[in-house]
């Protein structure tokens, strides 16, 4: 515990909370520094933090600092995350203990929050979509380290589903073959992030926070390693034209397969061009998804927190 101790370092108000059963819900930093530009991507990463509250719960944002994962981010560190940009390390389950060593400023994925919130006694998590299976990962082996994560760490992941740049029907398959648990949030289809349909059905739905947080302690009661998707599709009013975005992740993969473009760096060209393309709508409608998203966390952690 004492070696732990060297690498982790839960903020006061994190710490507190946690140890007194209060509910909290766990941040990634990747949408700070790789998902939006500056100074959006502050303000955004502040008024999530502050819908967390406004829900009930108390937001711990992580990142790497200095040598020390960091679980709960204060205001000055998630201004300098946010200025830094694509500068910072965008940093997995395989970066952490080489960016911990070099003292690197590390932007966590999902995979990394998932590890450093487990760490620190979070069981919930809020972002705006997990990684998968990537088109033609058949043949590439493309796979997010997100998916091998949410098979062994025991976190619930709060999501819009699996980002539209990805194969969703593979996701899906990988994540039932590790014995994820894949939970519709008033839907019975796995949301694209963007859409609130995909066109793959989802065989669980909850659509109430107190049954959700209950089927995540029977889950951990049981035994089963891993977390759980709980996939809240994006707000209905801010949902974009399938067929616009179709097309232009069709074009913007093409373009990327012309460059060489490939591993950790597809995702954040795709989403760039995504962004040029729909003339900032996309950006509007990300910012829109992960605040609905961390609104949904905070009332599963306050389910959580009032049983054990």
């Amino acid at each position: 515990m004492n070696q732990l101790n060297t690498y982790l370092k839960v903020a006061p108000h994190a710490a507190e909370a946690i140890a007194a059963g209060k509910p909290v819900v766990a941040l990634e930093s990747t949408i700070i520094s790789h998902g939006m530009p500056y100074p959006k991507n502050v303000e955004t990463a502040l008024q999530v933090e502050e819908t967390v509250r406004a829900n009930g719960a108390i937001p711990a944002t992580i990142a790497l600092l200095d040598g020390k994962i960091v679980v709960g981010l204060d205001r000055d560190e998630i201004e300098a995350l946010g200025k830094a940009g694509l500068s910072v390390t965008k940093t997995s389950r395989r970066d952490m203990p080489i960016v911990l060593a070099e003292k690197k400023m590390g932007a966590t994925t999902v995979a990394a929050t998932m590890i450093a919130a487990n760490l620190a006694g979070i069981p919930i998590f809020a972002t705006g979509g997990i990684g998968g299976v990537h088109r033609k990962g058949e043949q590439t082996l493309d796979i997010s380290a997100d998916l091998e994560e949410l098979a062994v760490t025991p976190v619930m992941v709060v999501c819009s589903g699996a980002k539209s740049i990805l194969d969703i029907g593979r996701t899906l398959e990988y994540l039932e073959t590790k014995g994820v648990p894949v939970v519709g949030y008033e839907t019975d289809e796995m949301p694209a992030f963007y859409t609130r349909k995909s066109g793959f059905p989802l065989t669980i739905r909850l659509d109430d926070p107190e049954k959700t947080a209950e089927a995540f302690r029977i889950k951990r009661a049981l035994g089963l390693s891993g977390g759980m998707v709980i996939a809240n599709p994006v707000p209905a009013d801010a949902e974009m034209d399938p067929d616009l975005i179709n097309q232009t992740i069709t074009e913007a993969l093409a373009d990327a397969d012309r460059k060489g473009i490939t591993g950790k760096d597809i995702t954040p060209f795709l989403l760039d061009r995504i962004q040029r393309q729909t003339s900032g709508r996309s950006l509007e409608t990300n910012i829109r998804l992960v605040l609905s998203n961390a609104a949904l966390a905070a009332r599963i952690a306050v389910a959580l927190s009032r049983r054990p």
